[in-house]
């Protein structure tokens, strides 16, 4: 070969390279997609979003490079769930992170092939959203809140807080599954206190007001709130009607308490979404959701309002505040 043939035969070989590697096809970003009942304008809501981002920073994703995170919030408004969960299916999202049992519920009758990670739902077996922790199957597997394992000790911290209370009122939003189950354990333990319990229903925000309208007249002496995504969207509205009518109240989530509420009981939700990066992170190595147990809370806290209780002229007895894992002055 002429060297001249040569060297243009070389230089139209380098040439190609480049084109040829720029014609191969980008490797896919997966795509996950994440459905909250709240609005993203929410501190707590921001928050919980954010722990879930970084349980995936964590394990080496990074947003823009190796993941995308598609965002939908329900604003409130439960009506929202079928609208937001069908768009994700529509953008064929790899993976779908469901808040709470309604937006999993939605989820779940979107889809039968997209997998489903639960986050902060209250009971997934007694709400029918799967039939078995340890195995399943389908589509759907996450984090339960084990919210009816954790009602009776919320009935008997707000006793040992006020020990001669003898009538408690508990408020339950009954359209939500799985307060049945909570509704069982806390009459089983007001029995074992020898409380007399009082149940009262709200299904929507405008309920709530005539919910403790009931329990004054009834005189209820303290109040446990069942944990509800409608109650903590109104969380400000309930405790705020809690402190007019001087009613110590026992919560399910965190934000009940840093909004005014006297004590809150339950897992830590920050740490649970975290927790649900794993699950995607096994899905999207190819593990199957149905073959996944479901998981349970393994960080439990407990938060006092200390000056709820002084508003109230409560004195909270050292033996609770020593246990509490944070005492909000």
């Amino acid at each position: 070969m002429e060297r001249r043939t040569f060297l243009a035969t070389l230089a139209g070989g380098l040439l190609a390279a480049p084109l040829a590697a720029e014609a191969q096809p980008r490797e896919k970003v997966p795509r996950v997609g994440y459905l909250s009942p709240g609005s993203p304008s929410e501190p707590f809501r921001r928050r919980r979003f954010e722990a879930f981002r970084q349980g995936l920073r964590e394990l080496g994703y990074v947003e823009g490079q190796n993941i995308a995170i598609e965002s939908r919030w329900a604003e409130g408004k439960d009506d929202q769930y079928p609208v937001l969960a069908a768009d994700l299916v529509r953008l064929k999202v790899d993976v779908i992170v469901a808040v709470g049992g309604a937006a999993t519920k939605a989820a779940q009758q979107a889809t039968t092939t997209i997998p489903i990670v639960m986050s902060l739902v209250n009971d997934p077996l007694g709400s029918g959203l799967v039939p078995s922790l340890a195995r399943p199957g389908g589509n759907v597997t996450g984090i339960s809140l084990m919210a009816p394992d954790l009602v009776g000790k919320q009935l008997e911290v707000l006793r040992e807080m006020i020990p001669k209370v003898s009538r408690m009122a508990l408020l339950r939003n009954p359209a939500n599954p799985a307060s049945e189950p909570q509704l069982r354990e806390a009459e089983a333990a007001a029995l074992a206190l020898g409380v007399r319990l009082q149940t009262l229903e709200a299904r929507v925000p405008q309920e709530i007001d005539r919910a403790f309208a009931a329990m004054t007249r009834e005189r209820a002496g303290a109040l446990v709130v069942l944990t509800d995504s409608i109650f903590t969207n109104q969380r400000r509205q309930i405790a705020e009607l809690a402190a007019e009518r001087r009613l110590p109240a026992v919560y399910g989530n965190s934000e009940h308490a840093e909004a005014g509420g006297l004590v809150a009981y339950s897992a830590n939700f920050l740490d649970l979404e975290r927790r649900a990066a794993t699950f995607v992170d096994k899905i999207l190595k190819g593990a199957k959701p149905g073959d996944l147990p479901v998981e349970q809370p393994t960080k439990l806290e407990l938060i006092i309002n200390l000056k709820t209780a002084k508003a109230l002229g409560l004195t909270i007895p050292q033996s609770v505040l020593q246990r509490a894992d944070e005492v909000i002055q």
